[in-house]
């Protein structure tokens, strides 16, 4: 029996999240909401960003019966998470920065995290940090010029590598050994941000470990997922006026048969 499961994000970031459940669990319903008309999050005023996902995500989990529902976005987990519990019955999965793998990791006990300025400077991040990280040196890092820089790739623009090797000036000339990208944007640009800042730090990223809990709260007994046959439910809904036509081909190339306008709330 095949779960239908809802991937929420502001933008297309949360699709580094999605592939990972799509390999760990092939053959389900797969359905990606994303709110790029107030993208980028990290720069939202707290309540509007609350009020807006809850308006968004619970009528769709109703419409679509969905059974499990992700948010695939740091900044929206760390605030909406409480709000979406009381409105659902189904499981809300949030992500969590890779803080405590990376300092696990680390051989210099020095990490960065490299994520929103939303995401850097809520008490949900220091919380974290002091959880789990609190042995190490922790270098914090935001930018919301990153989350456009992967919105512009998935649509099919070029990256301009001295852009992004002028965003990431301050993270070279750090000493760490392991990057927290801490934004589901920055897996979308791991390619580019390995080339500009070389071998010496390990780049850390929480998709893998989400598809993993979606898979443990879901209970699929283990043949089933192996043996599955890839679905070919999957769509995607925005609620930006339009969408690029790189942006529309791009989502066509990763599955999405279906491709539809929702309105904001």
């Amino acid at each position: 029996m095949s779960h239908t499961i809802l991937v929420f994000d502001s933008g297309v970031g949360g699709l580094s999240v999605l592939q990972e459940i799509r390999q760990l669990l092939p053959g389900q319903h797969y359905h990606y909401l994303f709110d790029n008309a107030r993208l980028p999050y990290g720069e939202l005023e707290e309540s509007e960003l609350i009020r807006g996902c809850v308006a968004l995500i619970t009528p769709m989990v109703a419409q679509l019966k969905a059974d499990i529902v992700v948010i695939a976005c740091n900044t929206a987990s760390t605030l909406v998470l409480p709000a979406l519990r009381q409105q659902l019955s189904v499981p809300v999965v949030g992500v969590v920065p890779a803080i405590k793998p990376a300092a696990q990791l680390s051989v210099r006990q020095h990490i960065g995290l490299l994520a929103t300025p939303g995401t850097i400077k809520r008490r949900y991040t220091q919380e974290l940090i002091h959880r789990y990280a609190d042995n190490c040196r922790v270098e914090l890092f935001g930018s919301s010029e990153l989350v456009m820089l992967a919105e512009q790739k998935i649509a099919g623009m070029p990256i301009v590598p001295q852009q992004l090797q002028k965003l990431l000036a301050p993270v070279c000339q750090s000493s760490m050994d392991v990057l927290v990208l801490g934004c589901t944007h920055f897996p979308m640009l791991k390619t580019e941000i390995h080339q500009v800042l070389g071998e010496g730090i390990q780049l850390l990223d929480s998709g893998a470990a989400i598809a993993r809990r979606v898979k443990t709260l879901l209970g699929n007994p283990p043949q089933l997922i192996d043996t599955a046959p890839e679905t070919k439910t999957a769509a995607a809904y925005y609620t930006a006026a339009v969408i690029s036509e790189g942006l529309k081909q791009c989502l066509q190339q990763l599955g999405f048969g279906t491709i539809q306008h929702v309105c904001k709330h």
